[in-house]
């Protein structure tokens, strides 16, 4: 996560970090893997999307992971949507890339 301070968005005028959110969902206990990222908002401009891989075994909701970033962080950097996904695409390089969530974004979406 680290060298990712352009990846900054403003959501309704608050500076928002994904890899702040990314941080905070890396120290639940039932998440193994995640990554946020900013998609369009008609009302706030841009608002995060997040996509996390749970424990095996582990049954964790929306709503609770969302409460739970709420604890760790500001309202603002709560994630508006919480897609659990059985794992993140990753490249050669280790890096996750935002054409490959929003395919797994339109994937969920669809069902």
């Amino acid at each position: 996560m680290e060298g990712r301070s352009d990846g900054m968005i403003v959501s309704g005028a608050e500076n928002v970090f994904p890899e702040e959110v990314e941080l905070a969902l890396g120290r639940h206990a039932d998440l193994v893997d995640a990554a946020v990222i900013a998609v369009a908002d008609p009302d706030f401009g841009q608002r995060l999307r997040a996509f996390v891989v749970t424990r095996d075994g582990a049954a964790v909701t929306e709503t609770e992971i969302k409460h739970y970033v709420g604890t760790e962080l500001s309202r603002s950097r709560v994630p508006r949507e919480v897609i659990v996904v059985p794992e993140l695409p990753r490249g050669a390089q280790g890096k996750v890339t935002k054409s490959t969530l929003d395919a797994l974004a339109a994937e969920h979406m669809s069902r």
